[in-house]
């Protein structure tokens, strides 16, 4: 049977509206502080450089609003049997990394299903790993208040982590506090390609975090027991506009002004030592029911990567690229990529293809195992 969600909590919790706070502070879009702007041209960032730009970057919305919804997903019952389907764990904390000593530490969350069975595949979602990208976030909790979650529960043992980076969540943030790529920061011992699009980068404070989660807290489930991993991402304007050239500044390379070709739509990033065609293709025409898939480019590309079917990209192992989707060796595994500043979609129809894309992958499975 489907059963349905059961919240015990107050409506003013499962509002997905952004939570703004003010603060006095230099403005994030000052062209002085633009972070392509900071440094010495041609050289890596210093200690005083990454200070500078951690300092000028803007708080937006609080991370202590958003908590308090992930804590109350510990109270999602079965509406017929009122058993818990889910609770929720701290895993961590982080430092919040600003001059003020009453300032408290990001507690780190991840909601697992409250029954795990061995005889259950594995399911793991991840969300908020760049912090700015919203429907990350967004869609990874309404994946588990919205209904269907409940039915999932039946089938699969299902982590999800809502945020992995509250501190890009609060200012809107590609990068960590220290200035890192955590999406790049899950192998930070991986292969550096001079030339390619996707890097390895150090370690950071959140990807050690959730390593340690997944290695201790929950150590009965090993990396190859993992059967899918999807990692929810955005693609958006400033990533050409902002956070590109942020990266060539940090690094020390030419600011070339040039700006690569935004996709306006959905698509998916593939593993391709792990191409489960049709898998992709079920999150797809899942996925096209409420918004649009991104085209090919000119080139026939996507973000200037090679396209092995409609709306998804190859990219080698992400294992080795340090990103969040090969933190584990699930079969199944891809992350996605929403265009929230697209003129054709809405804030909801973001939050709402991402859940989409996580039920198409878990139907297929259902059908395939």
């Amino acid at each position: 049977h489907k059963s349905q969600t059961t919240m015990k909590f107050s409506p003013r919790f499962a509002t997905a509206a952004l939570i703004m706070t003010s603060i006095s502070s230099i403005a994030q879009t000052s062209d002085a502080y633009h972070p392509s702007k900071i440094g010495t041209p041609g050289k890596p960032w210093g200690v005083d450089d990454y200070k500078l730009w951690r300092d000028t970057r803007v708080k937006s919305r609080c991370y202590f609003d958003l908590a308090p919804r992930i804590q109350a997903l510990d109270e999602i019952t079965c509406s017929k049997t009122n058993a818990k389907l889910f609770e929720v764990v701290q895993y961590g904390e982080l430092p919040h990394m600003v001059d003020d000593p009453t300032a408290k530490n990001f507690p780190l969350f991840a909601v697992r299903s409250a029954e795990w069975s061995s005889e259950k595949p594995n399911v793991f979602v991840t969300g908020g790993v760049h912090g700015y990208e919203t429907s990350g976030v967004e869609g990874a909790i309404l994946f588990l208040t919205g209904g269907k979650a409940a039915h999932y529960s039946q089938h699969f043992n299902i982590l999800v982590v809502p945020c992995v980076s509250p501190w890009g969540y609060e200012r809107i943030q590609r990068w960590t506090a220290k200035g890192t790529d955590p999406n790049r920061s899950f192998n930070p011992d991986g292969e550096i390609v001079e030339g390619r699009s996707f890097n390895p980068e150090p370690a950071t404070d959140e990807s050690t975090a959730l390593i340690r989660f997944l290695r201790e807290d929950m150590g009965h489930v090993s990396e190859d027991d993992w059967t899918c991993h999807l990692d929810l991402h955005e693609t958006t304007d400033t990533d050409e506009t902002e956070f590109r050239p942020a990266k060539n500044a940090r690094d020390g390379k030419p600011i070339d002004g040039e700006k690569g070709e935004i996709p306006d739509g959905f698509y998916l990033v593939q593993d391709v030592t792990s191409p489960t065609p049709e898998w992709f293709t079920a999150m797809m025409d899942s996925v096209r029911k409420v918004t649009h898939i991104a085209p090919a480019d000119a080139e026939g590309k996507i973000i200037g990567e090679s396209i092995s079917q409609e709306g998804v990209i190859a990219i080698p192992n992400k294992k080795s690229l340090g990103l969040c989707a090969g933190v584990t060796n699930a079969k199944y595994r891809t992350t996605t990529e929403v265009y929230p500043d697209s003129p054709s979609a809405t804030p909801e129809q973001c939050n709402r293809a991402q859940v989409a894309c996580i039920e198409g992958a878990l139907e297929h499975l259902l059908s395939v195992l």
